[in-house]
């Protein structure tokens, strides 16, 4: 029964870590958000943020990619169902996108709080 458990433990893994390499490989959005999530994580780096401002950076960043994954497979299966317009389909798809948006925008007003002051650090020591 333990042996049962741990294979079956481990293939939830594996098909967690094909349904992101799925969604790098051929979401065009999610592509993007990773490019910003390196970028987030070598500025937090170079600027060595506080450990409270690490916890905010990776929630926003677990939040985006979250919301995109979602909207992804949302549109997956609505697609799937039917490939004719459907107006209840097309509403939850418009939801899905609107979770993205609402993810990404209040993430992009935290980095600035959270970046800006470094960055006008930065510029201020080079003037």
């Amino acid at each position: 029964m333990r042996k049962k458990f741990r294979e079956g433990f481990w293939r939830g893994f594996t098909y967690a870590f094909n349904g992101i390499a799925y969604a790098l490989k051929h979401e065009r959005n999610m592509k993007i958000h990773f490019a910003f999530t390196v970028l987030v994580i070598i500025a937090g780096l170079l600027f060595n943020i506080s450990k409270t401002e690490w916890i905010a950076t990776l929630i926003c960043i677990s939040a985006v990619i979250c919301a995109e994954m979602a909207n992804s497979a949302i549109e997956l299966l609505s697609d799937r169902i039917t490939t004719e317009h459907d107006e209840t389909i097309k509403r939850a798809k418009d939801i899905s996108a609107g979770m993205v948006l609402i993810a990404a925008t209040i993430s992009a007003t935290i980095g600035v709080i959270i970046f800006l002051p470094y960055f006008i650090k930065l510029i201020s020591t080079c003037l």
